[in-house]
This record gives C-alpha cells, sequence and structure tokens, in this order.
C-alpha cells in the first residue's frame, strides 16, 4: 500500500494486539486505529480546535479526528553528539499503544511515517511540516511520533503553514522538556529548533510565545538562558515544578495565546521513569505533574498539534519510556 500522503514515507503498518472482542466494549487502540484515507473533518474552520478553540470550550467541544504520524529520525541526535535510536521511536510507541484499552470519543488514523534517511534531517522536516499541514488543514488533530527533538522543527513547519495560523491566530509552543533547545549551532540539531523556530516567527512578524516546564539548570549553560532571557522565553526550572504552580504557569501561558503546539521531550522525566532517552534526567518532573499538564491543555480548547520525542527504545527498560509516552498520548486525545 502506497502512503496516501506524497510526503510521508512509509505507508501505514498493521497495529497488533490482544482480542477480547470485536464490540465497542472491548475495542483496543489496535482495533480502533484506520490508516488515514484523506478528507476534511467537516465541521472546524480552518483547522481550528474546538468550536472557537478558547479554553471555555473545556474540552468537551472537541470531537475532531486524530492522526498520528511518525517521525523515524535520529540525524538531529547525532549531530548534537547524543546517543542514537530514536528512529526506531515511532515503531515503539505504537507497539504498545496498541495493546491499551480504547475509551476515546473520536476517530483515531495512522498516515505513516517519515524517515530521515542519508543524513538529510533538513529534507526531511520539511517533508514532515508539509505532511502536518495537509492534516490540519483538512481538520485534524495531529499527533507527531518522534524522533529526537529535531521532531519539533518539523512540527512546527506543519503548524506555521496551517490555516489557522495563517489566518493570524495567536501560536503559543509549550515545551515540557529540561531543555531549552536554543542552542547556535552552524546545522540544524536536536537542540536548535526553538531557536530556529524563534528566527522563523520573527521573519514572519510574528511574536515568539515560547514556554518550557522543567528546565535543568545543570543541563543549560549561562549562555542558553541568555538567549532565553532575550527571547522572552518563559520556563519553570525542574525544582520549582510544584502542581499547583506547574498549573497556574500553564494557565497563564494558555491565556496568551490562541492555538497551541505542545511538545514533549521525554528526558523531562526521572531517569528512573523514562530511562530510554538520549539524555537521561537526574532529577525531572514527576510523571503525575506531567499528566496534569496534559489533561490541563487537553481541556482547554486550544490545542492544534502535539508531539512526542526523545524515545530511544535501543535504552529503554521493558519498554519503560514507551509505555509512558503511550499513556500521555492516551491522556492527551482522550
Amino acid at each position: 500500500m502506497a502512503p496516501l500522503i506524497p510526503d510521508v514515507d512509509l505507508p501505514p503498518q498493521p497495529w497488533e494486539g490482544r482480542l477480547d472482542g470485536d464490540d465497542a466494549a472491548h475495542r483496543r487502540w489496535w482495533q480502533a486505529v484506520t490508516a488515514y484515507e484523506g478528507g476534511t473533518a467537516g465541521t472546524r474552520a480552518e483547522g481550528t480546535p474546538g468550536a472557537q478553540g478558547t479554553a471555555g470550550n473545556a474540552g468537551g467541544d472537541d470531537a475532531r479526528p486524530a492522526t498520528l504520524l511518525g517521525f523515524a529520525s535520529d540525524e538531529g541526535v547525532r549531530r548534537n553528539k547524543g546517543r542514537t535510536g530514536a528512529a526506531a521511536a515511532p515503531a515503539a510507541i505504537r507497539k504498545v499503544l496498541g495493546p491499551l484499552a480504547f475509551h476515546l470519543d473520536r476517530t483515531v488514523y495512522d498516515a505513516g511515517d517519515v524517515v530521515v534517511s542519508g543524513g538529510d534531517l533538513e529534507a526531511g522536516q520539511e517533508r514532515a511540516g508539509r505532511a502536518v499541514k495537509e492534516l490540519l488543514d483538512a481538520g485534524q488533530v495531529t499527533a507527531v511520533l518522534g524522533g529526537g527533538h529535531e521532531t519539533a522543527f518539523a512540527s512546527y513547519l506543519g503548524v506555521a503553514a496551517s490555516a489557522a495560523v495563517r489566518s493570524g491566530k495567536r501560536l503559543g509552543v509549550l515545551n515540557l522538556d529540561a531543555h531549552f533547545d536554543l542552542r547556535d549551532e552552524p546545522l540544524a540539531t536536536s537542540g536548535t529548533p526553538f531557536l530556529q523556530m524563534a528566527r522563523e516567527e520573527a521573519a514572519a512578524g510574528r511574536d515568539f510565545r515560547y514556554a518550557v516546564v522543567g528546565i535543568s539548570e545543570p543541563n543549560n549553560t549561562r549562555a542558553l538562558f541568555d538567549t532565553a532571557r532575550t527571547l522572552g522565553v518563559h520556563y519553570l526550572l525542574d525544582e520549582d515544578c510544584e502542581a499547583e504552580r506547574v498549573r497556574t504557569f500553564v494557565a497563564e501561558f494558555l491565556d496568551g495565546i490562541d492555538v497551541l503546539y505542545l511538545t514533549i521531550d521525554l528526558d523531562v522525566l526521572p531517569a528512573a521513569v523514562a530511562p530510554g532517552v538520549s539524555a537521561p534526567a537526574a532529577y525531572g518532573v514527576p510523571l503525575p505533574v506531567i499528566a496534569a499538564v496534559c489533561r490541563q491543555v487537553a481541556w482547554s480548547g486550544k490545542l492544534l498539534h502535539l508531539d512526542i520525542a526523545e524515545l530511544n527504545p535501543a535504552l529503554d527498560v521493558d519498554s519503560r519510556t514507551a509505555r509512558v509516552a503511550a499513556r500521555l498520548l492516551d491522556t492527551l486525545l482522550r
């Protein structure tokens, strides 16, 4: 079967899982997900979330179909001198997601994978961006399964080109991450995506609205903190991520935007929870806090696009990190 979206390299593969029955009461993800066949979701103007994209929707009005897209890349991690292996993450996430019980009130599609090969990260990011734009403008909630955190710039290219952003809606980027990823390098890496975004937003005449939950002070240089201050980045250190403080921080950020791109770098979690990442966290933000952010974002009515990055299956213990990624994705779409 050929991919329906021209920029997708690998078509959707068969999902697998336990069979308890064919009816809705026994349905699991592997039974519910179908290959993306194109077309529009119908009722959402210009790919915007909810009825009006406002927090007052409380998420309950947002029944847009969701489409999963893999970004099989670890080239950005390699360039950033990290531990490679994230290219295998999309398949690993689908594998552990498949057997989970399906409680969603929306249709879920799989659009296949964009694959970065031969070290040509930039071309892969452009292809993934075009695919994300096409899906968003068809009325989908899009969820990219990375890949290293170079996934974020691929996502951004699609979000920034979408009808929702081009129509003038204020875009916010919320990153759950131990790192700013604002490095200034000659080539794009997994550590540069948000500086790339800042420059693209400036070129487009838009404000760069970027917030990070979980910054590890020892793992970000003074230069990175200076760059964050220059760009007006809002952030919380990992040591300050008490549940209520995080809730308030996210709520204030959501109040200043119309549509949200959420990106989750799994290294925001403690290494014991997420060992299978390129840079395990010595401290990290507790999983219940990260899950609460996902619920808050999902219920805001503003979520346009999401991605999950930095899973490295080769380093994962008992698929522990992949299972966390699957659980967070289920929470965000449910």
